[in-house]
C-alpha cells in the first residue's frame, strides 16, 4: 500500500516502477505536438458531411446538383458511390455509410462534399436539398423492447439473464427497493475527429487517423471500399483523447472515398456540434433494484433489470450490457441472484463504449442499494460493504471465481482511513469554496457537508471467448531497441510503459517507439483497461525473446552454457566474472529481431443462464466523496475525493496517479453536470457551452492511496487503471449530497433543481 502526494517526473528513461516523464508531455503542453487536425499535403481537399436533422424520417430524394455545381467542389458521394459493403459496425454491420431510404438518428451520414477550401466545403454541404417524410422517432427505450422494429436487424440488440444460486431463494431479513436513472454522457475528449487520407499509385489508400483500434478500422474500411485489406493502410495520427469514443468509425469511410475518387490527399475535421453527432457516448440505463440481507448484513439476494438505450445502432451494446449484469452486484459476496437486462435500439443518437464499460451504470445502482440497506439496518455503510466485500476465491454472480488478486477491503479502509478535509471557518471569505465559485451564491451559513462512499469492481481486457491478442516486434540493433506494435497511444501511456518494459528486459538505455501502423499485428483496442496487460505484455515477450538470443549469441562466441550468463544493465555477464560484454559489442553492428503475438488465459461466452468464466481478471477501487452543498440553490461542490485503488503493480506511478486523477473527474462530472439532453431524439445541448465539464476549479483535491499486490500473470503484475476511477466515484459524490440533503437523488447527473426544489 503506498499513499501517494504530488508527484512529478524529471527523466523519459525511466525503467519499471520509476516515474518517468511521458516524451509527448512537453510538446502538448508547449503547443509543439502534431495531433491529427494537423495534418497537411500538398494539393489537400477539405470534406464535409451532411448529416440528418431528423431522428426519424423517410429519404424522399436527394438532389446533389446545386453542390456540383458550386466552384471548388470536386466531389459529392451518396450512398450511390459505396463500391463495396454499404454498412458497418464495430461488432455488427448494422449501420449504413450513407443513409438511403430512413435516417434513424440526429446527426446520421446522407453525403460527402470534397472542396478546395473548408468554406467551401461546407457551402457545398448546405446546398445539397433531402426532401425527408418525417415519422414519429422511438425514444423510449423501455417501450423499445416490444414496439415494432425500427432496424431489419430488430430492436434488441441483446437481452441477458443472469441466474445465481437459488433464484427461488427467501427474502432475507430486510429488504430494499430503487429505482435509478443514468442520463447520456459524453466523452468530451479534447480533439474532434479528424484525419487524412492519401489515395496510392497502386490503387489502395494510406489513412492517416486518430483512432483507437487500426485494424478493426481497417476491416471495416476495406470491406466498405471493396479492397482487399492489404490495400488500405492505418497510421495512427497524433489522438487527443478518446475513452471509447474513438472505437467506432466516424469519417474514416467517408474520408477515404473521397480520396479515392478525386485522386487527391482529403482533410476532414469535425467541429465540436459535429463531433457530438459522430461518436458513441455513454448508454443512458435504467435501473431496478431489490436487495435481500439478515439482520447481521450479509448480504442474502440480489435482484435487478436493466435496460441500456444503444441508440440507432448496435455498435458494443451487446458487450456493454454483458458487462452491466455481471456487475450487477458490485465487489460483493451474493449467494442468490437474478439479473435480467436488455441493450435496445431506438431512434436516439448511436451509444458505445465509454470509461467503465456498462460497470459504471450498474455501480451507481448497486452502490445507492447498498446505502439504503445500511440505512434499514442502521448499519455504518462502510462496515456494511466490509462485511460482504469479495475476497480471492469468492466466486461471481456470473459462477466465476476470482483468483487473481482481490483487495476491495484494502481499497475501501484506504479511502476511509484517510484524513478528513477540514470545514472552511464562517469567517472565511474565499467565495471560491463555496458552491457556485466566484459568483458569490452561496451563504456560509447555508452550507451543508456530506460524506459518501462508493466500491466497486472492473473487469480487465475483453471478455466472453473474443479472441484477445497483441503483436508487438522488438529490434535490437547499435544496442538501441526499437519497438514495433500497433498500440494506439491515445493519452493512457503506453508511449512510456512500452519503453519502461524495454529497458527493464534488456538493460539499454535507448528505446525507440516505431511508427504506430498496420504494417503489423493487431495490438486490440486501447479499452478495456487492457493496453498494460496485453500490449505491455506482448514488448515484455518480444524483448526477452531478443534476450535470449542476445545471451545465446555470446554464450556461442565464448563456448559458455547460456544458462552461466545473464543481461544485467546493458552488458551480457557470467557468474564469475569472466564474461563482460556490452549489448552494442554482443550485437556487433547486425541486428537482433523477435515478434510474436501475445494471448491471455482464455475466457468464454455467458450461457443461458449467465453463467461462465467470461472475464480475465477484475480490478478494485474504492472512493470516499466529501461534498459542500447549498440545498436552496441546489448547488454542489466537490470538496475531496479519497480513494484507495488495486492497481497491481505501479510501472510508472506518476501516470498511475494522473490516469486516477483523469478518471475521477469524469466521474465528478457525472455525478453533478454531465449529461447529453436528448427530446424526442434531438441533441439540445451539443456544444461545450451547454455540455458542461468539470473544469480545474471544479475538481476536487484528491487524496490516493495505490494498493500494489502484483497479478498472476499480467506484466510485472501490473493491472490496468484507466477505468476503475470513473465508476465508484460517480456514486460517492451521489451519497454525500445525500448524506448532506437527506434527498434520495435517484438520478445522474443529479442537478441543481433536483435538490432545489425537492420535497424535503
Amino acid at each position: 500500500m503506498t499513499s501517494v502526494a504530488d508527484r512529478t517526473a524529471t527523466d523519459t528513461r525511466g525503467r519499471v516502477g520509476d516515474d518517468t516523464l511521458r516524451p509527448d508531455g512537453i510538446p502538448k503542453v508547449k503547443g509543439e505536438f502534431a495531433f491529427s487536425s494537423d495534418l497537411w499535403d500538398r494539393g489537400m481537399l477539405w470534406g464535409r458531411t451532411l448529416r440528418s436533422p431528423h431522428a426519424a424520417a423517410r429519404i424522399v430524394s436527394i438532389d446533389i446538383g446545386p453542390a456540383l455545381a458550386m466552384p471548388g467542389v470536386h466531389a459529392v458521394l451518396t450512398a450511390d458511390d459505396v463500391p463495396g459493403s454499404a454498412t458497418y459496425g464495430l461488432e455488427h454491420s448494422d449501420q449504413p455509410v450513407f443513409a438511403s431510404d430512413v435516417v434513424r438518428y440526429v446527426g446520421e451520414a446522407i453525403a460527402v462534399v470534397a472542396a478546395d477550401h473548408p468554406e467551401t466545403a461546407r457551402l457545398a454541404m448546405e446546398a445539397i436539398v433531402v426532401e425527408y417524410e418525417v415519422v414519429t422517432p422511438l425514444t423510449d427505450s423501455e417501450a423499445a423492447i416490444t414496439a415494432e422494429p425500427i432496424h431489419p436487424d430488430g430492436n434488441v440488440f441483446r437481452h441477458l439473464v443472469i441466474r445465481h444460486g437459488d433464484p427461488d431463494a427467501v427474502d432475507g431479513d430486510v429488504v430494499v427497493d430503487g429505482e435509478y436513472e443514468i442520463g447520456m454522457q459524453d466523452q468530451a475528449f479534447m480533439g474532434p475527429e479528424s484525419a487524412m487520407a492519401l489515395p496510392m499509385e497502386d490503387g489502395g489508400i494510406e489513412l492517416f487517423i486518430a483512432t483507437q483500434w487500426l485494424h478493426v478500422d481497417q476491416s471495416q474500411v476495406a470491406a466498405c471500399l471493396g479492397m482487399p485489406e492489404d490495400k488500405v493502410r492505418l497510421v495512427l495520427a497524433g489522438v487527443g483523447g478518446a475513452f471509447g469514443a474513438r472505437e467506432d468509425l466516424s469519417l474514416q469511410v467517408h474520408i477515404c472515398l473521397l480520396a479515392l475518387h478525386t485522386g487527391r490527399p482529403v482533410k476532414m475535421v469535425f467541429s465540436r456540434e459535429e463531433s457530438f453527432y459522430g461518436h458513441v457516448h455513454r448508454h443512458p440505463c435504467r435501473l431496478r433494484y431489490r436487495h435481500h440481507a439478515d439482520r447481521e448484513g450479509n448480504l442474502v439476494k440480489i435482484e435487478a433489470s436493466m435496460v441500456f438505450d444503444g441508440g440507432a445502432y448496435a455498435s458494443s451494446s451487446p458487450a456493454v450490457l454483458a458487462n452491466g449484469v455481471s456487475f450487477a452486484a458490485g465487489p460483493y459476496r451474493v449467494p442468490n441472484a437474478v439479473v435480467e437486462g436488455w441493450a435496445v435500439r431506438t431512434n436516439n443518437p448511436p451509444c458505445g463504449a465509454m470509461r467503465g464499460f456498462g460497470v459504471v451504470q450498474a455501480c451507481f445502482g448497486h452502490e445507492s442499494q447498498m446505502d439504503k440497506l445500511a440505512a434499514a439496518l442502521d448499519m455504518d455503510p462502510v462496515e456494511l460493504r466490509l462485511r460482504n466485500a469479495m475476497r480471492r476465491g469468492d466466486r461471481m454472480i456470473t459462477g466465476q471465481e476470482i483468483t487473481g488478486t482481490a483487495p476491495a477491503e484494502e481499497c475501501l479502509r484506504a479511502a476511509a482511513e484517510a484524513p478528513l478535509p477540514p470545514v472552511p471557518h464562517e469567517d472565511d471569505d474565499d467565495v471560491m469554496l463555496l458552491p457556485g465559485g466566484a459568483g458569490r451564491t452561496a451563504d456560509r451559513g447555508q452550507i451543508r457537508r456530506g460524506v459518501g462512499y462508493g466500491l466497486s469492481i472492473k473487469n480487465i481486457a475483453f471478455s466472453e471467448g473474443f479472441d484477445d491478442s497483441a503483436a508487438a516486434a522488438c529490434t535490437l540493433r547499435d544496442g538501441v531497441a526499437i519497438i514495433k506494435s500497433a498500440c494506439a497511444e491515445v493519452g493512457q501511456g503506453f508511449v512510456t510503459i512500452a519503453g519502461q518494459i524495454a529497458r527493464e528486459v534488456l538493460g539499454v538505455e535507448e528505446v525507440v517507439l516505431d511508427t504506430v501502423d498496420t504494417d503489423i499485428g493487431s495490438a486490440g483496442s486501447t479499452s478495456a483497461s487492457r493496453q498494460t496487460w496485453m500490449s505491455g505484455g506482448a514488448v515484455e515477450h518480444a524483448c526477452r525473446g531478443v534476450r535470449e538470443q542476445l545471451i545465446d549469441r555470446v554464450a556461442r562466441r565464448t563456448g559458455v552454457d547460456p544458462a552461466t550468463l545473464d543481461l544485467v544493465d546493458g552488458r551480457v555477464v557470467s557468474g564469475d566474472g569472466s564474461i563482460d560484454v556490452s549489448v552494442a559489442e554482443a550485437v556487433d553492428g547486425e541486428e537482433l529481431y523477435h515478434e510474436l503475438v501475445f494471448r491471455h488465459a482464455p475466457t468464454q461466452p455467458l450461457d443461458e443462464n449467465g453463467q461462465g468464466d467470461a472475464h480475465v481478471s477484475y480490478a478494485f477501487a474504492a472512493h470516499r466523496a466529501v461534498v459542500d452543498v447549498d440545498p436552496e440553490l441546489g448547488l454542489v461542490r466537490v470538496v475531496e475525493m479519497a480513494t484507495g485503488q488495486d492497481i497491481g503493480r505501479a510501472l510508472n506511478p506518476v501516470q498511475v496517479v494522473g490516469q486516477i486523477e483523469g478518471g475521477i473527474a469524469q466521474g465528478v462530472g457525472l455525478a453533478v453536470m454531465e449529461e447529453i439532453i436528448v427530446e424526442d431524439g434531438l441533441v439540445k445541448n451539443a456544444s461545450f457551452t451547454d455540455y458542461l465539464i468539470p473544469t480545474a476549479l471544479d475538481m476536487p483535491e484528491v487524496v490516493t492511496t495505490l494498493i500494489e499486490d502484483p497479478e498472476p500473470g499480467a506484466p510485472f503484475g501490473a493491472k490496468g487503471v484507466g477505468e476503475p476511477p470513473t465508476i465508484s466515484s460517480t456514486p460517492a459524490v451521489v451519497a454525500a449530497i445525500r448524506a448532506a440533503t437527506g434527498l434520495e437523488l435517484p438520478r445522474v447527473p443529479v442537478r441543481p433543481a433536483d435538490i432545489a426544489l425537492a420535497d424535503s
